[in-house]
């Protein structure tokens, strides 16, 4: 997958500062999209279209991950973990968890989120998150890939 190189958000995150984000969420994401942040931070695709069983998605931009998320007035809307603290109660099923199995990746034009999916894996499928059906504790989403490898696939020219 290629992206606009002029969307990356910098500075590009750690390995240290992933494996804060990870043991704070409570996940191990997998190496491909480990890799592909620290190189695409925030970062829009090229192709920003995908489609899934005829339902067309729009990417506005992949999420970033930041070491001071309010110190970047622009970006810091990105951030997985800002994002997280507002949309936290609807993206689990399980009141009791500590942690998340429902992770934000990209934001969509719709105000959706494309999502991993933790909860029946660690090796995440890839989800749409909807921000409108969702309530707290109560998720809605819809399968879009089995993995994050497939999902970037869907994104190739």
């Amino acid at each position: 997958m290629k992206v606009n190189f002029n969307t990356i958000v910098l500075p590009l995150p750690s390995d240290e500062l992933l494996n804060i984000v990870e043991k704070s969420l409570r996940v191990s994401f997998p190496e491909l999209y480990r890799e592909f942040i620290k190189r695409n931070n925030g970062a829009v695709p090229i192709t920003n279209v995908f489609t899934h069983n005829q339902n067309k998605y729009v990417i506005e931009r992949f999420l970033c991950i930041l070491e001071e998320s309010e110190a970047d007035e622009i970006n810091g809307w990105y951030d997985i973990e800002v994002i997280i603290t507002q949309i936290g109660e609807r993206l689990t099923d399980n009141e009791d968890l500590i942690g998340l199995n429902i992770v934000p990746i990209v934001a969509l034009f719709s105000g959706d989120f494309v999502c991993l999916d933790f909860r029946k894996t660690e090796d995440p499928s890839v989800v749409v998150w909807y921000h409108e059906e969702s309530g707290e504790f109560s998720p809605v989403i819809k399968t879009v890939a089995q993995n994050i490898s497939e999902f970037f696939g869907m994104l190739e020219e």
